[in-house]
């Protein structure tokens, strides 16, 4: 079954029932009081060596444990699902994991792009059955005319022209992401990759979906070029993934549309948040085509 949703589509944003929906699971499944850890499209809190992952999910939260635990046993490196511990708490999902202390900053890029492979290679019928696995397609932060449409009065014109000309150099993505299609992780960046003592783990499921896969190797692909990463890194995941599609023509047109997206959204974000605010005109520098604009920052 193909839902048209990834499995969290929308942030936590809702901080008062978070926190109630973490000590209401921990009080349940005897956990230690919860700690908060951090905030996103879902909020972590750690219960002594357990951590809890609260937010807004498009099917039952067991099928989070369900996914890692098929990926798990074809090899997949990543965060251990505690058994039972996966419900609704406050009206929001709730899962329980093992913790991972991180043991260092340095990743391992070549274990990563390693551990995309083996994901490339999952038979998606051996998936549960009822976990969403659409087409990125229908992801609603790359519905590039309703983003603009929402957020155009608060471009200026070189900005607007230097975005409207990325999107237009790239029409026909669509097209190109549905052939050839694999299982993909859906956000393969640094922030989702947690060294741990036996190596990387790839972590976050949420955004899993089926496209090219060169969806996941986009990112990494402008990852020192706009965000300033390590110049190394990419080659590092294309040596270990056993292919390099830095040159592919999609995926030079999904990096630059992801950073469209990431640009737009940090926009829609400024209207509430000062330092989003902050980072969405640093990022506007690039597509006025500055010669001296900064690289950006993850938020």
């Amino acid at each position: 079954m193909t839902h048209d949703r990834p499995f969290v589509d929308r942030p936590m944003v809702d901080t008062d029932t978070a926190d109630r929906a973490a000590a209401s699971a921990a009080q349940v499944w005897a956990l230690d009081d919860p700690k908060s850890l951090r905030r996103g499209m879902n909020a972590l809190y750690a219960c002594g060596q357990v951590v809890l992952r609260v937010g807004h999910t498009t099917a039952p939260a067991h099928l989070a444990h369900d996914l890692v635990t098929v990926l798990l046993a074809h090899g997949v490196p990543t965060a251990v699902p505690i058994d039972g511990l996966a419900g609704s708490f406050e009206g929001v999902s709730v899962t329980a994991w093992e913790r991972v202390t991180p043991v260092e900053e340095v990743v391992d890029w070549g274990s990563v792009g390693a551990c995309v492979r083996l994901v490339h290679e999952v038979d998606p019928l051996e998936l549960p059955h009822e976990y969403p696995l659409p087409s990125p397609t229908s992801f609603p932060w790359w519905d590039f005319d309703a983003l603009l449409g929402d957020v155009a009065d608060s471009l200026d014109a070189g900005a607007l022209r230097g975005i409207e000309a990325a999107i237009r150099r790239h029409d026909g993505w669509q097209s190109a992401l549905s052939v050839s299609t694999v299982v993909c992780h859906g956000d393969v960046h640094p922030g989702n990759v947690l060294v741990s003592a036996t190596g990387p783990l790839l972590i976050d499921w949420d955004l899993l979906c089926r496209a090219h896969p060169a969806w996941d190797h986009a990112m990494l692909s402008s990852y020192a070029e706009r965000w300033g990463g390590d110049s190394a890194s990419y080659p590092a995941f294309a040596e270990g993934y056993g292919a390099n599609l830095a040159d592919d023509e999609l995926t030079v047109a999904l990096a630059e549309l992801r950073n469209v997206s990431a640009t737009l959204m940090r926009v829609r974000a400024g209207r509430s948040s000062h330092a989003a605010a902050e980072e969405a005109d640093r990022r506007l520098r690039y597509w006025r085509g500055e010669r001296d604009a900064p690289v950006w920052r993850a938020q």
